[in-house]
């Protein structure tokens, strides 16, 4: 996964930075961590990103205008979630692929090596 900018959105600042080492060491380039969309807006600008790792609930603010941003770029993405209901999620988000809470690390390194493969494909 070695050259992989993923962006990591997370509010709990010890899972941010659990996320974010778990990447690095799987060698990844971490964007962030952000604990709110306007910082990852931030964090990105001009930034070519392979993929992003969203908490959903940031505060009580969901991140789904910001995965709509990710997507009109053709960034992919994984939802990190403590929701175990699909209701939670807007229909466009229903089959996007989700982590839950507690993550499982090798999941997460999992699902962003496919974030390799969908940068294969848009090339």
């Amino acid at each position: 996964m070695s050259g992989l900018n993923v962006l990591v959105v997370e509010d709990v600042f010890m899972l941010a930075q659990d996320l974010a080492d778990q990447l690095t060491g799987a060698g990844c380039a971490v964007v962030g961590p952000a604990p709110t969309i306007q910082q990852a807006l931030d964090n990105i600008d001009g930034i070519a990103l392979d993929g992003a790792v969203l908490d959903v609930n940031l505060r009580g603010e969901r991140s789904f205008p910001l995965a709509d941003h990710l997507a009109r770029g053709g960034v992919p993405f994984v939802f990190l979630t403590g929701y175990d209901s699909v209701t939670v999620f807007p229909d466009r988000f229903r089959d996007t692929p989700k982590l839950t809470k507690p993550v499982d690390y090798e999941a997460l390194i999992e699902a962003v090596s496919r974030f390799r493969d969908g940068r294969a494909a848009q090339g």
